[in-house]
């Protein structure tokens, strides 16, 4: 079968799985020649949130990076690498799916998030009482502060993409704010 084929069936079968379930995820790399060629095209399946599977959350780690800057040349393993929530020392690109009417918990991580919606909505709660609402296409930078996420639907799953890398440490007035997730 033909790249091209091998490519257009995999995106013909894309098209008829559950959405829901998983994410199609497509991985470049080079050959040996220094061109550009696909590593991987798979599914990844969405799983509970890792620690919380009594939440109404889900999500799948497409990749990481086990350092920042990232190794292209050689880092392979970035679907298959353990992560929490961050990954110390690299950055975490995860699907997230928080179902009707879910809340997370107060929480700051020590990382940089970039959160891009695909689907419903988002409220991002701050610790200082600041609540914005994000819809598709909308996009937020999460610096390190202490926030929460909610669902305001009470019939309608939302769905994001976000990207963590890790973060220096924040020092307010010499006191270090530690990350409570």
């Amino acid at each position: 079968m033909s790249e091209t084929n091998a490519t257009s069936e995999t995106s013909a079968n894309s098209e008829t799985s559950d959405v829901r379930d998983t994410i199609r995820r497509v991985v470049t790399t080079h050959d040996a020649d220094g061109k550009a060629v696909v590593h991987t095209d798979d599914q990844v399946p969405m799983a509970d949130f890792p620690g919380a599977s009594e939440w109404d959350a889900r999500s799948a780690v497409l990749w990481t990076t086990g350092a920042v800057p990232a190794d292209n040349a050689g880092d392979l393993v970035g679907g298959d690498r353990p992560s929490g929530a961050t990954l110390s020392g690299g950055s975490v690109l995860r699907v997230t799916e928080l179902g009707p009417g879910f809340t997370s918990l107060m929480h700051r991580t020590l990382s940089i998030d970039y959160i891009a919606m695909l689907s419903g909505e988002l409220e991002l709660e701050l610790d200082g009482g600041s609540v914005v609402r994000l819809r598709p296409g909308d996009v937020a930078v999460q610096r390190g502060t202490n926030h929460l996420w909610r669902n305001p639907s009470q019939d309608t799953p939302c769905r994001f993409v976000v990207s963590m890398i890790e973060s220096e440490p924040i020092l307010i007035d010499g006191q270090r704010l530690e990350q409570t997730m």
